[in-house]
């Protein structure tokens, strides 16, 4: 029950964002009456139900790295104070970005817990959320030439024409929705992945759903119930609202949105890209909103239609306040449920730089005399430690993050007793739970010495080169470093 009361809020956000973003994929669709509302509810959630629970870890990764919330009460209050900005926004039949929510959260709760925040992750989303609309719009223009050259070459009759574009709003439709329950159910429960609750599970002996891929099914039916309750006022305003469009060019809108979420959610796309040497786009959960929005407006000004820059200009005040909003709610959130319930909404960190970060450091490549200025001194916050760095040292932001990531102070004890009952076998590689077994007992201040020691025992405990071909091995292997970090952490009531 306990557990339920705090994943309620990513349930509620999940609810918010299928409320809102269904009208990203089917909007245009019902809004031209090619489509009826109910048909289009159900495709929605099921292929939204999809695409999180089969491809929506590529893009969590990205918000893990924005802000870790590193416990359930703090998850939920991030959550919740994203799915109430969403919700209200909603009510004002705002397409918002639920994407812009869940970072601006983040960063109040960063703000609150006086952690660092990922300045690299948060530029790459930040970009995105310029490129998304460009992309889109382009893509539409694109688009928009090709199947108009292909009516013009097959001049099919107006009644096939119509059948075809119908079946084409349903096709695209559905992709787009597998398209954003990949890329965005990372805006609903990718802040419960750090502290997430549940285990690998094994269904009828056919298939294992692993502990993420069960935390993004439940967003993700809570998605779908959102799609049926209430998404039909927000489709109606991204249908008709903007712009008043035909049911070809209503097409080639739900066609460039869907493609564009997924360029940004597809990790099996990167791979390819990245082993044909090929730019990769970033595995970011972008905005759904600004997607849709960019196709219609890239399609309108090449068609020459007249847009509606009144709603286009209150949409866009939306996209700006949104993370404000969230950002401010998170922050009041976090200080009542901290201090009124009395739950932690975070773990304090503390930071020191001694004689072994200095040498890991050195083999690392990174030097600097100002870092002896501030060695052994133990500071209890990352925010007040990364400004001491960038006053005593020259070095640039990606080698400060390192020191920050190195100096992390904490307990950390390869517990016998949760090997045996919370390691899933089938997850981890026979000489990794051999590893695992050989330093059992063993104590560490910082999780990357155990990360360290583990690659010394077995080599598949070792990040591979960083080639196209061992992106897959790496990043799974981030994610069971972070899952041991979980586990066998010690709280600091069970500290020596």
């Amino acid at each position: 029950m306990g557990l339920l009361l705090f994943l309620s809020s990513g349930l509620f956000l999940g609810w918010s964002l299928g409320a809102n973003d269904a009208a990203n994929v089917f909007g245009t669709a019902v809004g031209t009456r090619m489509v009826r509302f109910r048909t289009a509810a159900v495709i929605c959630a099921v292929f939204i139900v999809l695409g999180a629970t089969l491809s929506g870890a590529g893009a969590a990764h990205t918000l893990g790295r924005l802000g870790a919330v590193n416990t359930l009460a703090g998850a939920f209050t991030v959550a919740l104070a994203a799915a109430l900005t969403t919700f209200w926004m909603t009510r004002l039949k705002m397409p918002v970005s639920t994407s812009q929510a869940i970072v601006g959260a983040i960063i109040g709760w960063n703000i609150y817990a006086a952690s660092v925040t990922d300045t690299d992750s948060l530029t790459r989303i930040v970009l995105t959320w310029v490129a998304c609309p460009l992309i889109s719009g382009t893509l539409a223009v694109v688009l928009f030439m090709l199947i108009r050259w292909l009516i013009n070459t097959t001049n099919p009759h107006l009644l096939r024409l119509d059948a075809m574009t119908r079946a084409g709003l349903i096709l695209a439709g559905a992709f787009g929705s597998y398209s954003l329950g990949a890329n965005n159910i990372a805006n609903v429960m990718g802040v419960f992945v750090p502290e997430n609750p549940f285990g690998d599970l094994s269904v009828f002996g056919l298939f294992v759903l692993s502990g993420t891929q069960q935390l993004f099914l439940l967003g993700s039916v809570a998605i779908g119930v959102g799609v049926f309750t209430y998404s039909e006022r927000v489709m109606r305003t991204v249908g008709g609202g903007l712009v008043r469009l035909s049911p070809v060019p209503a097409l080639v809108v739900v066609l460039a949105h869907s493609i564009t979420l997924f360029l940004f959610a597809s990790e099996g796309l990167e791979h390819f890209l990245a082993s044909h040497h090929l730019p990769t786009f970033p595995l970011v959960p972008v905005s759904s909103s600004q997607a849709v929005v960019g196709a219609i407006v890239g399609i309108s000004l090449f068609k020459g239609a007249p847009i509606r820059y009144r709603v286009l200009g209150e949409i866009s005040v939306g996209w700006i306040t949104t993370p404000i909003i969230a950002g401010v709610v998170a922050f009041l959130m976090l200080f009542f449920v901290d201090n009124v319930f009395d739950q932690r909404v975070h773990q304090d960190m503390r930071y020191r730089i001694d004689r072994i970060v200095v040498e890991e450091l050195a083999r690392q490549g990174v030097a600097d005399a100002g870092l002896d200025e501030i060695a052994g001194t133990t500071f209890a916050n990352g925010v007040k430690f990364k400004r001491d760095l960038e006053t005593a040292t020259t070095l640039a932001e990606d080698d400060i993050h390192r020191v920050i990531e190195l100096s992390r102070l904490g307990h950390w004890m390869i517990d016998p007793g949760i090997l045996a009952e919370k390691i899933d076998t089938r997850w981890l590689t026979a000489a990794q739970l051999d590893a695992l077994r050989t330093l059992a007992d063993r104590r560490y201040e910082r999780s990357w010495l155990m990360h360290r020691e583990l690659a010394a025992t077995s080599p598949d405990w070792s990040e591979r080169p960083p080639a196209a071909i061992h992106r897959s091995w790496n990043k799974e292997l981030a994610a069971k470093l972070v899952f041991l970090d979980r586990v066998f952490r010690l709280e600091r009531r069970d500290e020596p």
